[in-house]
This record gives C-alpha cells, structure tokens and sequence, in this order.
C-alpha cells in the first residue's frame, strides 16, 4: 500500500484554489472565498446594479428648472440644504455643485431619507421634499407643471430630483451620470461567453433604457426599490440559472450575498464589500471577465488534477499488487513505489502551478 496516494486526490483542488487565488491578487482581483473561484465559472448570468457599476456613479447636475417665483440659485440652495445629509450619488453631487458655486445654507431638522424615494426633512420650520415622482405625488405635490420638461431629460438618460418646499413644488433638478468607457466591451465580452447580462436600477423606464441601449444590454429592471434586488437575483436562481452580482453600494448587499457569487467593487461601501465573494480591487468592471475567465481555468486544472490522481491510483494499486505478475513477470519495488506516490503528488503541484503561465486578459 506504499504506492497508494490519498495526497494526490488532497492537493487536487485546494492547490489549484490557491493558485488561482494568487494570480487573482496579483491582477487586483481578491477571492474572498476559496468556493468562489468554482461557483463564477458556472455561471451563466450576471446581474449590474447600474450607478457605480455600468456607470461611473459620479452625476452632474445638467439642468435647473425652478417652477414660481424662486431662481435657479435658490432652488440649488435649498436642494443642497436637503441633500446636505445624505450619502446617495445624486445628493452628494448636489452638494457638490452648490459648493462649487460658493453657496451656504443652514442645518436643516428631522431628516429622514427613504430608500428608493427620496428625503424628507424640515427647513427653517418648513416641510422640504426631495426626491423622485412617486415622492411627490404620495404627498399630494402637484408637478404637472413640470412633465413635459421631465420627459425630455428621462428621454436623454437623466435622472430627476424634485423639490417641494412648504409642500409646494418649486422646481426640478436634471442629473447625467457617466457610462463607463468599457461597459459596452464587458457586455459584449460576456455575451462572447454566452452569459447573459442583466442591469436593475432605480430609474424611470426611460432612463434606464438609454444606459441598457448604450451598453447593449437587452434585459433591464426600472423603477427597482432597494429591497427588491434580492428578489430580482433570488428569481433568476429559482428558474435554473447561475447568478453572479455586481454592486457598489449599502442597497446591493442583500442580492450580493444571495448571489451565487457576489461581486463588489473596490471603491464601494465597505458593507457591499463585506457581502460580495470577489471584490474589484482596481474598480475596472472588465476585471468581472477576467475573474471568470480565471475560474473557468482554475476548474480546468482542479479536473485534470483529479483525473491525473485517479488514473495514477487506479494504475499504480494493481501493479504494485501484483496484478502484471502471473502475465507479464512485472513486480513493482516498494522504494519505487514510495517515489511513484511522492511524484504523483508533485505532478498534481506542478499542473497547478501552471495556471500561472495562462494570459487571462
């Protein structure tokens, strides 16, 4: 039994695993967990939160159309005031932008932001609204004013904040966040791959429209609430298919870690980090094709190790049993077996190790 060799079928998978996991590494791609190297190169579906993954998550406020008798600067002002609290994309460049000008504006009270909504906040003793359609009119706002004006910048891919202030509408803000150089490249690249790309977010139908067009991606989710991501994900796995999620912020944990792998990316919060499985050191989205690119050679060499091992065992055990011996005369020593079995072992190493003369850009 000196020839035998459970080492062999031990190292298979883990040293592959561990190879894999330090070329990730050194490409910016961290594995967080040993399983998700095998589980990204089964799947066959990849779910992109929009902000800050298909698109650079950093708006600019295009367009200030104030309703009455307020200007473009008061409205800034009493949106950054609103906003001043809140850590949403949209909010911070608002603020931003108000900076940039040079404007100040005082604290406001009782500040409440609700998920998939917008905020709710009391400004010099008065009620300030900020937020999405469904904001308003679930406050009784009267926007008519403002639709059509509205419908051109949703056309045009923009995201709108509207304000209510003493529960009178007094005007919109139009917002432009920027499509990743390479979005359309990753897609493409995965659709090369025959995995299906999907993108959910929390626009209008419109708006989410002209990203899914820009990158080419056919299938998309709109008007999706925070809560409802998970879902989203949960309902592809329970039609048979392997999902792999993207995200970057606080709202995209829950459908990470219910991801068959979860992918945050690097310059995100640090609870998407904690979620995801696979985290984009270098924030560079076409690092999701390579880490699957990576799994899907990882899996090749966890296969050939286990085949190698077997086929070594189910070869070297008979012979050294003496199975050659009434046919052929053929025994086997057992110092000879003893450097069968510790070559087997180095073989399976060896094969591992040669992932990393693999390219996986």
């Amino acid at each position: 039994m000196v020839i035998a060799c459970p080492c062999a079928l031990g190292l298979a998978t883990p040293t592959a695993i561990m190879v894999g996991s330090g070329i990730g590494l050194n490409n910016s791609i961290l594995i967080k967990k040993a399983s998700a190297l095998e589980q990204i190169a089964r799947i066959d579906t990849i779910v992109f939160d929009k902000t800050g993954t298909i698109t650079e998550g950093r708006f600019g406020v295009t367009s200030i159309f104030p309703s009455g008798k307020i200007n473009d600067n008061e409205l800034l002002t009493l949106t950054a005031a609103g906003c001043a609290f809140s850590n949403h994309p949209l909010s911070l460049s608002v603020v931003d932008e108000a900076k940039a000008r040079n404007f100040t504006w005082d604290t406001v009270q009782d500040f409440e932001e609700r998920a998939g909504s917008g905020i709710l906040c009391k400004y010099r003793d008065k009620a300030l609204m900020i937020g999405n359609e469904s904001l308003m009119t679930s406050n009784n706002i009267n926007i008519e004013d403002l639709r059509n004006k509205a419908g051109e910048l949703e056309y045009r891919g923009e995201s709108i904040l509207y304000v209510s202030y003493d529960n009178v509408c007094k005007g919109m803000l139009g917002l432009a966040d920027t499509i990743k150089q390479n979005a359309k490249d990753v897609v493409a690249s995965l659709q090369k791959m025959n995995i299906r790309a999907v993108m959910i977010t929390g626009d209008n139908e419109p708006a989410a429209n002209a990203v899914s067009s820009a990158v080419n991606i056919k299938e998309y989710h709109s008007k999706v609430l925070p809560g409802e991501k998970r879902d989203i994900v949960k309902n592809y796995q329970e039609r048979g298919m392997k999902v792999g999620m993207v995200g970057d912020g606080i709202n995209d944990a829950p459908a990470l870690a219910q991801a068959d792998v979860g992918i945050a990316i690097g310059a995100g919060t640090d609870v998407a980090k904690e979620a995801g499985d696979i985290i984009l050191m270098k924030n560079d989205i076409m690092d999701i094709v390579r880490a699957i690119r990576l799994g899907k050679k990882t899996l090749a060499k966890i296969r050939q190790n286990l085949f190698w091992a077997f086929f070594y065992n189910s070869i070297g055990i008979p012979v050294a049993a003496g199975a050659l011996y009434p046919f052929f005369g053929i025994s086997l020593k057992p110092e000879y077996a003893g450097l069968a079995m510790a070559l087997s072992s180095v073989s399976v190493v060896t094969n591992s190790l040669l992932l990393k003369r693999m390219s996986f850009r």
